[in-house]
């Protein structure tokens, strides 16, 4: 009765914030939104129907309503959420792979009229799988800067499924399980990590917190004519002006100049640079004026220029701007450059 009542409490608070979730979708990253609402979607399906736990049907396993698919909807989450990447990749399909695996096993286990050992050890061989990614999932957050709230979830769901793992290596061996983890207590235990989950989740949305999902940026240009064609044909233009014939040598070098040379408007050259180089114009001359400093500094031939006088001839207008630029791309000083070289 009692495990009734968590699985209710935690189905309803599952459903409030899938709920919360969908409503605000425009709102955050598209990509990161749909890992973290699939994963939480396949929690609420665990709740509802698995193993002996069905919530509506007894002794009835409903194969799809499986914790490990959280789990891998959970994994994709926080790679996605570090590398702040926009679009989702087709190769990291490929991780779901253990899921589909395992949902063949249940199965196959299923239809079995006695246990059978391989079925018994592949699943096993699964689970150390979902381990896995919950074990990077840990590193891939400790090893970070800032902490994620996903670490108060993580380390208690690990430690659940390593004894469960356990208990599944002792039954295959023929050994007694873990009492205090079986089946029935791992579903509660499980259960219970889930609806504080739910409820955490909840409070965090209600108090507009921005860790929960990375919200989408609106920048100046969300109204831009340019498409993906124009965008790479800009990019192109910029980089061999800048490469091929040097236009940054030009100490006196406007974006206006640039715009007119390439018959870009100015303001597409800043959208160009700020959306979609993550640069800006400054820093973009800067950066191949700080590389051709470099060159003819390991140039023997400018051995009797002083390292203002070839700062001057790459661009620079003042020795100040100059190694400031410099320190910002190189971490050193010139002079300090000069020495190591």
């Amino acid at each position: 009765m009692m495990l009734k009542t968590i699985q209710i409490i935690a189905l309803l608070q599952g459903l409030f914030v899938l709920f919360i979730l969908y409503n605000n979708r425009k709102s955050y990253k598209n990509t990161t939104f749909w890992l973290l609402f699939g994963s939480l979607f396949s929690i609420v399906l665990y709740i509802i129907g698995d193993d002996k736990n069905n919530l509506f049907v007894n002794n009835t396993d409903w194969f799809l309503f499986d914790n490990t698919l959280f789990i891998t909807f959970l994994f994709l989450f926080v790679r996605y959420f570090k590398s702040k990447k926009e679009k989702f990749i087709k190769s990291d399909y490929y991780f779901f792979i253990p899921n589909i695996i395992y949902l063949i096993l249940e199965v196959i286990e299923i239809k079995l009229i006695q246990t059978n050992i391989v079925i018994e050890v592949l699943e096993v061989f699964c689970e150390l799988t979902f381990i896995i990614y919950l074990s990077l999932i840990l590193f891939s957050i400790i090893s970070s800067k800032r902490k994620n709230w996903i670490i108060y979830f993580i380390i208690p769901i690990i430690i659940l499924f390593v004894f469960s793992l356990i208990n599944d290596i002792l039954k295959i061996v023929g050994l007694s399980e873990l009492p205090f983890l079986s089946d029935q207590n791992f579903n509660s235990y499980l259960l219970l990590v889930v609806a504080f989950l739910f409820y955490f989740i909840a409070f965090k949305l209600f108090n507009g917190n921005k860790e929960i999902l990375p919200k989408v940026e609106i920048g100046k240009y969300k109204n831009s004519n340019l498409n993906d064609e124009t965008i790479n044909k800009y990019k192109t233009a910029l980089i061999n002006a800048m490469q091929i014939d040097k236009i940054y040598l030009d100490g006196k070098l406007s974006i206006q100049d640039v715009s007119d040379k390439l018959n870009i408007p100015r303001q597409y050259i800043s959208e160009v640079l700020n959306e979609h180089m993550n640069n800006n114009f400054q820093d973009f001359i800067n950066e191949y004026r700080v590389e051709e400093f470099v060159n003819r500094l390991k140039n023997d031939q400018n051995n009797n220029l002083t390292l203002l006088g070839i700062a001057t001839d790459v661009g620079f207008n003042s020795k100040s701007s100059f190694n400031a630029t410099f320190k910002k791309f190189k971490g050193l000083t010139p002079t300090q450059f000069k020495k190591n070289l």
